[in-house]
């Protein structure tokens, strides 16, 4: 079962990529927590530094300790880890510290904890383990409906603290699930709704469903039987449907848009089309009652919800010097970088600390600035490589169990980067993520040595 092929050494490539980002992290700490006012006592824990440097020294040891627990543990004990995961997301809603209106942290002394990483090791190492079943086939509801049990438990614990930014990474796993033959329509689902929601956020709720119908013809004509005239006559239709909702009467164009969808679904339903002619219509009309209720679910959200959500979306609408903040003094900070940096300690963002949270959730735009562009790429360049190492060791690796924790911990920092990087450039919603390695705090990268160093040991003999 287990792959005597598996190479006796350790993967090198994975473990300089670990070192190079610990050492560009402790850095970037250090620049971006640094005060000219205030000498730097190395032996204070309090001081920012000195107790990041503790957490990496804890991480580099659970990374190594790590590296001597043989796959079988991991295999074996899968459950019970996950077990201990969810009792912890428990215990933090009962005897948990609130810090920034989450009660996700255990807070010990100076040094905070937060379960939800554990959580996610232990998610992973179940799932996997599940999943490497050899019975296990996910066209089978029952299994289909514990692999997604298995992944919403903890989101469910996570929401109740309320941490959504934490419960936002569990998805990533849902990337095993694809893979392992989870229905595309789900994804395409998921995907339309997001695309939905963000469009019913920017335009009037009119003219989002005008578009779902034009978008519903268009799909509807690929699967006509082909006849003459067909694309021109398609092409004339939309332009006729486009020019009445725009320069006439929206409601005329929008009852125009239906009228040529029915024709559509007759045509198609004559074609012997009878499944799309039956998906179609649900479909729309699922989009359009979901456009309706995003709207509904804005209105009842809390205020500094809503603030964060048109950061993102309406940032004109949003007040600079207010919820816009973060973002756009991230923006600049990156900005001012330009190409090849300002240098290390020569930030004038990071020195006056114009970011907040610069050195956690904002960490990438104190690079940005002192880096520079050239910076950044090699920051991005060296989780793209981890990523793409992850996934080629686990492709390689024919013990189902370990391929599938490859994919979970690519899958869950490829998630994390994304959206901790998107959030500095305000192209995602900010939800508090850390940039995996880099940000301060101990919790975050402690978990993520923990499973990395668990992959490596997994690839070896």
């Amino acid at each position: 079962m287990y792959n005597s092929n598996r190479k006796s050494g350790y993967d090198w490539i994975i473990i300089g990529i670990y070192i190079s980002l610990l050492i560009i992290g402790w850095f970037a700490i250090y620049a971006a927590t640094y005060s000219y006012n205030v000498e730097v006592d190395f032996l204070d824990a309090s001081v920012p530094i000195t107790k990041q440097t503790i957490y990496v020294v804890v991480a580099v040891s659970v990374f190594l300790s790590s590296l001597y627990i043989n796959s079988k543990f991991w295999h074996t004990f899968a459950y019970i880890f996950y077990g201990i995961g969810i009792f912890l997301l428990f215990l933090v809603l009962i005897f948990g510290s609130e810090i920034k209106g989450a009660k996700a942290w255990f807070v010990f002394g100076g040094f905070s904890f937060q379960p939800a990483e554990i959580a996610k090791f232990g998610t992973a190492l179940a799932l996997s383990s599940f999943l490497s079943y050899f019975k296990v086939n996910l066209k089978t509801t029952s299994y289909l409906w514990i692999s997604v049990f298995i992944i919403f438990t903890p989101i469910f614990f996570i929401l109740l603290q309320p941490d959504a930014g934490s419960a936002l990474t569990f998805f990533s796993f849902f990337i095993l699930l694809f893979i392992e033959g989870f229905s595309p329509l789900f994804y395409l689902a998921f995907i339309l709704c997001i695309i939905v929601f963000i469009t019913t956020f920017i335009f009037p709720l009119i003219f989002v469903i005008f578009s779902l119908l034009v978008v519903a013809i268009i799909f509807s004509w690929f699967y006509f039987k082909s006849f003459k005239f067909q694309w021109p006559l398609l092409i004339i239709s939309i332009i006729t449907i486009l020019t009445v909702f725009i320069l006439y009467n929206q409601i005329l164009g929008l009852g125009i848009a239906i009228g040529v969808l029915l024709i559509s679904l007759i045509l198609l339903w004559k074609g012997r089309q009878e499944k799309l002619v039956f998906i179609m219509p649900i479909g729309i009309i699922g989009l359009c009652l979901f456009a309706v209720s995003s709207i509904k679910l804005f209105e009842g959200l809390e205020a500094h919800q809503q603030e964060r959500i048109k950061v993102w979306l309406k940032p004109e609408e949003c007040d600079p010097r207010g919820s816009l903040y973060n973002v756009l003094q991230s923006k600049v900070a990156i900005g001012s970088g330009g190409f090849f940096g300002r240098g290390f300690m020569n930030g004038n963002m990071t020195k006056l600390k114009f970011v907040p949270e610069q050195s956690t959730d904002f960490i990438f735009s104190t690079i940005g600035e002192e880096q520079g562009f050239v910076g950044s790429s090699i920051v991005i360049l060296l989780y793209i490589l981890l990523i793409w190492r992850i996934l080629q060791r686990s492709e390689q690796e024919s013990n189902k169990f370990i391929s599938h924790f490859g994919i979970c911990l690519a899958g869950l920092i490829f998630i994390h980067v994304l959206i901790n990087i998107g959030m500095t450039l305000g192209l995602m919603p900010i939800i508090g993520i850390p940039l995996p390695f880099i940000s301060k705090g101990g919790s975050s990268l402690i978990g993520f040595s923990l499973m990395l160093g668990v992959f490596i040991r997994m690839q070896t003999k």
